[in-house]
């Protein structure tokens, strides 16, 4: 499959694949971008405590930024991150997840962060051939997902494709996956974030989306305030419907979903919905938690996806 993606690569650096490879549709303006991507660096280099790095893999709709970190011959896991968080919202789990496992994080490709695109947005059949052409260039088999919010939903609806390579899931406060927004008059402090981005609204975000507000590094928040103020990022919900009861119980895979007992887009009740509809699953109430869960609470969380992930 590799010189598929090589001769891809050629057809994009030449122009005649595609008019224009960047993400100048999320970051409209060259100082923006400058910005964003030295926040992201800065996240990176600073709270990303183990070795990784970095490469941009060639697909049809443009380049998947990836990072890299873990044994060689690791089994697989990937990572999916939520809204605007970008990759580098998984700094407080990925020393414990990469010590056996080798970890890919993918930035998805039409929201802040570093993947290269060719299209301002994704179908879901797009999205679908985008991930898989990345599972390909890895030629990664019997793969472990571990997602957050909306990437919680990408990944289920990977998992859900006939020809799915998912071995485990875990689901970190999945929105749109069991049901609805919970409390949405809180979660639509991120709307006015990225309509109106200014300190205060970040701050007030925060306080909404964690239990734990003043513990989130400053560096990461930096750059999740860069994301929604200078890029213009579709959060896509109108693709994103809610599962069917059938489809969701067609899921033969091993399962874990957590929600925070906090938690503005999930509350309790979903875990009783998950486990009633999955063979095979197992749910946890992180307390003292919010909609960040794997930083509110990064120890906690931490076990549960290692013990999950180990477990036979």
């Amino acid at each position: 499959m590799r010189h598929f993606y090589l001769l891809s690569l050629l057809l994009i650096v030449s122009g005649c694949a595609v008019t224009r490879t960047s993400n100048d549709f999320i970051f409209p303006t060259k100082e923006g971008k400058a910005k964003y991507i030295a926040a992201y660096d800065d996240t990176m280099k600073s709270l990303w405590n183990v070795p990784f790095k970095e490469e941009d893999v060639p697909t049809t709709f443009g380049f998947a930024h990836v990072t890299i970190s873990g044994p060689a011959h690791g089994e697989p896991v990937v990572l999916f991150h939520g809204t605007d968080a970008s990759s580098t919202m998984w700094f407080p789990n990925i020393k414990a997840i990469s010590k056996d496992y080798r970890v890919y994080a993918i930035d998805y490709p039409v929201e802040a962060g570093k993947s290269l695109m060719n299209l301002p947005d994704l179908s879901n059949k797009q999205m679908i051939q985008f991930f898989t052409e990345v599972f390909d260039w890895y030629s990664l088999q019997n793969i472990n997902f571990v997602a957050a919010s909306r990437g919680g939903w990408i990944a289920t609806y990977l998992a859900l494709q006939p020809e799915s390579r998912v071995k485990k899931l875990i689901l970190v406060s999945p929105a749109q996956t069991f049901g609805g927004v919970d409390k949405k008059g809180k979660a639509l402090t991120a709307m006015v974030l990225k309509m109106f981005p200014d300190r205060a609204k970040l701050a007030i975000f925060f306080d909404r989306f964690s239990f734990y507000p003043e513990k989130i590094d400053a560096k990461y928040k930096e750059q999740f305030y860069l994301a929604n103020k200078y890029g213009k990022s579709k959060p896509g919900l109108t693709k994103m419907l809610q599962f069917r009861e059938k489809d969701i119980s067609s899921l033969k895979i091993p399962v874990l979903v957590m929600v925070g007992d906090h938690d503005v887009i999930n509350n309790v009740k979903v875990l009783e919905k998950a486990k009633a509809l999955l063979p095979d699953c197992e749910t946890a109430v992180i307390k003292n938690a919010g909609h960040f869960i794997s930083i509110d609470q990064s120890e906690t969380v931490n076990k549960k996806i290692v013990d999950f992930l180990n477990k036979k």
